[in-house]
């Protein structure tokens, strides 16, 4: 039996029409992207594999390329399913740059959230701030190993005054999963904070993106 034999109301594609997204499963929203199944199975059915063989739905999005030797996960669903991902991404972006980042901290945070939780590395990235503290644009800056990123407050205060930002909000993430600021990272936001303060711009927060809720410094009183 395939699907489309399958009462309407039970197909993925049909309950998401009638009731919205958020009443599927994880595994129903997969197989409307994967679209069809296997020889034996339904798309619901290698939606389910996939699911319990990578762990959830993060450990799926956040599959290597190499996983798409596996049967039912080839090179054109790995393609889908990272389109998807970027696009919520991207979504989040959009989100931010037509709000105040400074009055919705929650678009901030989620979409610096979306850009470094899963990370197998460290990145230290920048969002640039207008003089109403809009969004410009956010970039990486450094990348490092799972122990660390190097970064050099020069290079930031180089890449800010080729924004033409009035303030900023640095981020890094933290592989282990622990988002608690390290000492390492307080001395590296003193010297952030001064080395923009001398261009005339505000360090607005330092963000710490763990595997749970980030961090902010602004709100722990460390700025």
């Amino acid at each position: 039996m395939t699907i489309l034999d399958w009462p309407a109301e039970e197909r993925p594609r049909e309950k998401l029409l009638a009731r919205g997204a958020g009443v599927l499963s994880d595994a129903e929203l997969i197989a409307i992207l994967i679209r069809s199944g296997t020889r034996g199975k339904t798309a619901l059915d290698v939606s389910r594999q996939l699911l319990d063989t990578f762990g959830g739905v993060r450990g799926l999005l956040n599959a290597a390329p190499a996983s798409c030797s596996r049967k039912g996960f080839g090179n054109t669903r790995y393609a889908t399913l990272q389109a998807a991902l970027e696009l919520s991404r991207r979504y989040l972006a959009e989100r931010m740059r037509n709000e105040n980042a400074l009055t919705s901290p929650q678009a901030a945070r989620a979409y610096l959230n979306a850009r470094l939780k899963d990370r197998p590395y460290e990145v230290f990235g920048c969002l640039y701030l207008d003089t109403k503290h809009r969004p410009i644009s956010f970039e990486e800056l450094f990348r490092g190993t799972i122990d660390g990123a190097s970064v050099y407050p020069r290079e930031v205060v180089r890449t800010v005054l080729e924004y033409n930002a009035a303030a900023v909000i640095v981020v890094h993430n933290h592989p282990s999963g622990v988002a608690e600021p390290s000492i390492a990272d307080q001395s590296l936001t003193r010297r952030l904070k001064a080395a923009l303060a001398l261009v005339d711009v505000r360090l607005i927060d330092h963000i710490i993106v763990g595997d749970g809720a980030a961090v902010s410094f602004s709100e722990r009183g460390l700025l």
